[in-house]
Parts: structure tokens; sequence; C-alpha cells
């Protein structure tokens, strides 16, 4: 299959709508990564989806939608916490797990009885949606497991010849994906962290949103993964990545003490040039948007350096560093040094 990366005009996004009718695939950009789409009602066209990523079919993918019209036959239900929750942050980087519809094909939902939903804000999506009438499932546009693309021709360097077209709307620009939050159970639980932070929908409910255990740590053995990004390593470049926990001073000194060929830093804007190996910076510290921004372009950077072993800075927790911190630790495959 031959793969077109074509600039966003009215042209590419009719094209676009069409294959996207026709039960194909078309990766584009959003706010937050850039993700592949296939018609969520469409079981075989969503199949397209794993087989270009690689990906196990018993990770469910997120629905996108550009208008509250269109839950309809994709959810049961609509919460009165979800319609809090998108009157204060749809369109934008906020995914709301739902009972799941009739509509909507098992494949997309690993088989679940609930269905994450999310209405993006970047124009391109909302004007592929519209020119298609199609609610897609869109995961990132990487093959599984690598660092999540922000840019078409990091998508294009995993999808080439995977699908038939890639629209080229510039880089994403919250560089992470969507904070995932279930609705579903007697409280609400965050499942993935992002730009949308615990804190800002706790002051929309009115009340504390629980963080799954899975945020910060392994699932366990059988457990059910109910988000994306829970169950697998992921965002891992081809460097074996370790996170080393501590002040620069105590981290600069580990870096010297285990360097040699192969070993690069992974550290924050400002602190490369007092290290002695070679390095790759990834935002300022204490700012978790621009570390969140930077982070995967960071770590692909370190695989077309030939990096082979990795010393990451450790962001912050809370906020929107815990969404950075979520995916480095999967990158790390959970190794990480306390200084």
């Amino acid at each position: 299959m031959q793969t077109q990366v074509l600039p966003v005009n009215e042209q590419s996004i009719a094209l676009a709508a069409r294959l996207l009718q026709q039960g194909e695939l078309v990766a584009l950009p959003t706010e937050t990564v850039y993700g592949i789409a296939a018609d969520a009602r469409n079981g075989a066209a969503v199949r397209k989806i794993f087989a270009a990523k690689g990906r196990p079919q018993d990770n469910p993918l997120i629905v996108h939608i550009c208008g509250m019209q269109m839950l309809r036959g994709i959810v049961a239900e609509v919460p009165p916490r979800a319609r809090k929750l998108a009157a204060a942050f749809w369109p934008g980087p906020l995914t709301m797990v739902m009972p799941r519809g009739e509509e909507v094909s098992d494949v997309t939902c690993a088989g679940l009885d609930t269905v994450g939903v999310r209405m993006p804000s970047h124009p391109v999506v909302q004007a592929v949606i519209r020119a298609s009438g199609v609610a897609f499932a869109a995961p990132s546009a990487n093959l599984s497991g690598k660092p999540s693309p922000t840019n078409a021709q990091d998508t294009l360097a995993d999808m080439d010849g995977r699908l038939p077209l890639i629209l080229d709307g510039g880089e994403s620009a919250v560089g992470v994906e969507s904070t995932v939050v279930s609705v579903t159970g007697e409280h609400p639980v965050l499942l993935r962290p992002g730009y949308i932070t615990k804190e800002q929908m706790e002051a929309v409910l009115g009340e504390e949103v629980q963080v799954s255990p899975a945020i910060l740590e392994k699932l366990k053995e059988g457990e059910v993964a109910r988000s994306p990004g829970m169950k697998y390593k992921h965002y891992a470049p081809k460097a074996q990545v370790t996170i080393l926990q501590g002040d620069f001073a105590a981290y600069r000194q580990y870096v010297a003490q285990h360097a040699g060929p192969g070993v690069w830093a992974l550290c924050f804007d400002g602190e490369g040039a007092q290290l002695p190996v070679p390095y790759i910076e990834y935002g300022r510290d204490h700012d978790g948007a621009a570390q969140a921004h930077h982070l995967f372009a960071a770590l692909r950077e370190l695989d077309r350096n030939g990096a082979q072993i990795v010393y990451a800075r450790c962001p912050e927790q809370d906020g929107v560093s815990m969404a950075v911190y979520n995916r480095l630790i999967r990158a790390a495959a959970f190794r990480v040094v306390e200084l």
C-alpha cells in the first residue's frame, strides 16, 4: 500500500472523509498526538487499526465525536458527571468512559461493556468528522509500544505502507494522549492522566476523583484494561530507559558513574551542558505542560541518535506532570532508581 502525506485543505479533508466512509484508515492530527482513525461502528475497519499498529486486541480504543448529538448509539446513557465535565472541557483532551451503546463495534471496545469517548478540539479532526459523518475510533498513530507521534513525519516513519493517507496538520499542541476518566461507577476514577488534570476535574465535579493504581503501577495479573495505555509496556524507545528519582546533583553524579558508549541523558532544559554524556532535554523543571509537549519527540530523537541506555530525570507526579510520569514510567518498563 502506498501512503500519501497531504497538507490539510478542502480536497484532502474530503478524501479523508471518503476513506473513512469506505472502511479505510486515515492518520490525522489531534491536539494531543496524531491518531489512526476508523469508523467506530465498523468492526472490519477497526480491525485494520490493530493490524496497522500491531496492537493487542484486548486494548480498547477511544471514539471521537464532534457534537453531543453524536453520542446517540455510541453510549447507552450520559451520566450527570459526564455532562458536567463535557460542559467544562469539551471540546478538548478529555476522554470519558461511559456505558457502551448498541451501535459501537465490539472490536472498538475490546469486548467491554463501556466505551471511552472524547470530543477533540483540533479543527482538522472536527472537519473530518463533520465531512464524513463518522464517529471514529482512533488510537495514537504509532507502532504498538513505541512513542506516540506528534507530527506527520514521525507518523509516516511508523505507518508508511500500513494505511492510505496521513493528513499533515503540523505539531500537536499538547504532546501526550488525552486524560481518561471513568464516570460509570459510584466514584469518578482517573484511568490515564493527561493535560486535563485530576485537580481541574475535582473543581468541576465538587468531589474527589479517585486515581487508578494502574496509573503508576503495572496492572495485576488477569486485571482488565479499562483504558488505553494501562496494560502494556508503552511509549518506549529502543533504548533501555531508567528513571532517576532525586535532585539534579545526585542525578549528575549517578550519570557520571554510569557513563559509557551508548549512554544518553534525558534531562530538563539547561541541564544537559553540565553532564558528561550526550543528552536530550525535554522541557523545563516543574513545568509539566512543557515536558508533555516535548517528551515523545525526545524519546524518538534518542532512537535516531542510537542511544542504548538512557537515564531520565524524574518529573513530578501531580497536575500535568502526572501524565508525563505515567508515560515515562511505561517507557522505562517501571525501572526507577531512587537516588
